[in-house]
């Protein structure tokens, strides 16, 4: 007995209506009305994603239009002499040209002489080009003229990918329809019928799996299905099987390193990476994974924005539960981190180690925000809290401790309120609950740049020579730590009007060293002279560059300068300075 030959699930279940058409109701809805009132275009131009429909409308619509016995459900009957043609691939009336192989001026030439006669069975002549965009300049110019004007039983469909590569002369020239990526649950709910139909048993969740690898082609989900049919060995598709044959990453992974993180866990975190990195996973492509994870955790946060998880209910309730126990701040935070990783990653020359520092940043995240909303330390019962100077640094500073310095008695003179600080980035301190700074806390260095404000309530007066004596100390701790370049930037004199130092440096490079050390020198300034006002305004110094002459006129106007008499002498004897 001969078997019966196998015919993948693309080909057999290609749709044969407007009505089987999955995902594309408002194609096919504007189609059919455009037949049923013969309010046909001429030209059309399908565009969109591969595997979405664009050819299988196509062939539909040039079925329909020549169907010798169509009726208002504005569908084929199958029946008539011009179906059964269309169906044997014998139809006189429907002409398919590739256009990745048949692009010259010459293709579209011989495409423009078959234009000329008339259908001979049928009221409609359809000329399908697929992949039109391929089609060279010169011979998209030979096609204008046609395409503007063609005869009135001659109809053009162009299927494109690539819709930005058409001439605009030829989009002026068409009615487009954008085809849509199919949702997930439609193409889901498809490959449940064609099971049915083919008699295997499948889970959904797996058929959700398969539509989710597809991204929205409902062709590569068939073949995906097909693929998954043949390596199960009970004609069953079950979940665990298609997570292992398609190589995708579960979802209980991210959700058990999202709990790793929230918990603090760095071991937990690099353990857990290193199982997915030997089970045979990409680096890349966890992070992207656990990128869309995150996003998927802050959509939960919201129950207006659930509906855009496309998943399943049971994965659904796992994603509502770890959302309720992961704040928004740390998934901000987290996104921002992982992007970060993501960008870089290819540049990264140890890729492993970049993604194992990114998610140990991540699991300091819960710690730093917790810091971040601890509540100001309430005054005693019936004491009067004193001022206290605090000093707000950057997120996760080098261990530095906030500096607390006691206050002097109060004078007898009126107390001076502090002038407005410079306006700067504004800094974590146990006064804020809101969620950090995320550039600051991935990038230490650029936080050791920002300079430190002080809090005072009473600024003390000071003279210019304390100032300088003030500075010098600092100076000499600097000397005393070996830092000789920062004794050479600072060994120098500076100006100070209204509680501003004036600094000048010599070059771009030690105006980056006194920014890195402006936190530690204006903090010493101000605990030491007791007044928050002082700021540094440091700038690079005008270098005046003196030419040296070159030419006989000029060596001899130099010397000149020098010596007046010099020009008497050459007077006297006649001489000329350029021989």
């Amino acid at each position: 007995m001969e078997d019966k030959q196998f015919v993948v699930s693309a080909r057999k279940y290609r749709p044969v209506t407007f009505d089987s058409v999955v995902g594309q109701s408002h194609i096919t809805t504007t189609l059919k009305n455009a037949i049923r009132t013969n309010h046909l275009a001429q030209a059309f131009l399908f565009c969109g994603p591969r595997g979405v429909g664009k050819t299988t409308c196509a062939r539909i619509l040039a079925k329909t239009i020549n169907c010798l016995r169509l009726d208002d459900h504005v569908e084929p009957c199958g029946e008539c002499e011009n179906c059964v043609a269309f169906q044997n691939n014998a139809s006189l009336n429907v002409h398919e040209l590739d256009a990745a192989s048949n692009n010259s001026v010459e293709d579209i030439r011989n495409l423009i002489d078959q234009v000329r006669y008339p259908p001979q069975m049928g009221s409609k002549k359809v000329y399908i080009i697929d992949e039109v965009h391929m089609l060279s300049t010169s011979a998209f110019n030979a096609f204008l003229k046609t395409l503007e004007e063609p005869p009135s039983y001659a109809i053009f469909i162009l299927a494109t990918t690539e819709k930005h590569k058409i001439l605009p002369t030829i989009l002026s020239r068409c009615q487009i329809f954008d085809f849509n990526r199919i949702q997930i649950k439609d193409m889901a709910d498809h490959l449940g019928r064609i099971a049915n139909n083919e008699g295997i048993r499948a889970e959904y969740e797996a058929l959700e799996l398969i539509a989710q690898k597809a991204d929205g082609g409902l062709r590569d989900a068939l073949s995906m299905f097909d693929l998954n049919v043949t390596f199960s060995k009970d004609n069953a598709l079950h979940y665990r099987d298609v997570l292992e044959n398609l190589h995708i990453l579960d979802y209980d992974y991210y959700f058990r390193m999202t709990d790793a993180l929230l918990d603090g866990s760095v071991p937990a975190t690099w353990l857990l990476f290193d199982e997915i990195l030997r089970k045979g996973f990409d680096g890349h492509q966890f992070v992207v994974g656990l990128l869309e994870h995150l996003r998927n955790l802050m959509v939960c946060k919201d129950p207006a924005t659930v509906q855009l998880l496309q998943v399943s209910a049971s994965v659904q309730n796992r994603y509502l539960e770890q959302s309720a126990r992961a704040s928004l701040s740390f998934l901000l935070s987290a996104l921002s981190l992982g992007s970060q990783c993501d960008i870089n990653y290819k540049q990264a020359k140890q890729q492993r180690l970049h993604v194992e520092i990114a998610l140990s940043k991540m699991a300091h995240l819960p710690a730093v925000l917790n810091l971040a909303s601890l509540p100001s330390e309430p005054a005693a019962d019936g004491e009067k809290k004193k001022p206290v100077e605090s000093v707000s640094t950057p997120a996760e500073p080098k261990g530095a401790a906030p500096v607390a310095v006691p206050q002097p008695e109060a004078p007898a003179a009126p107390v001076t309120p502090p002038a407005p600080p410079v306006p700067r980035k504004p800094a974590v301190s146990s006064r804020l609950k809101a969620t950090i700074d995320l550039n600051d806390f991935a990038e230490t260095s650029e936080k050791e740049t920002e300079v430190a404000e002080v809090v005072v309530r009473q600024n003390q007066e000071y003279t210019e020579e304390e100032l300088h004596k003030a500075w010098h100390a600092f100076v000499e701790q600097r000397r005393q730590g070996g830092s000789m370049s920062e004794v050479v930037m600072l060994d120098r004199a500076f100006s100070v009007e209204k509680h501003v130092i004036q600094l000048g440096v010599d070059n771009p490079v030690q105006l980056e060293l006194l920014n890195d050390l402006k936190t530690d020198l204006l903090t010493f300034l101000r605990t030491t002279l007791k007044n928050g006002q002082l700021q540094i305004h440091a700038f690079v110094l005008e270098q005046q560059v003196n030419r040296l002459p070159y030419t006989q006129s000029e060596k001899f106007s130099y010397m000149l300068e020098k010596n007046p008499a010099i020009q008497d002498l050459k007077n006297s004897l006649g001489l000329d300075f350029d021989w």
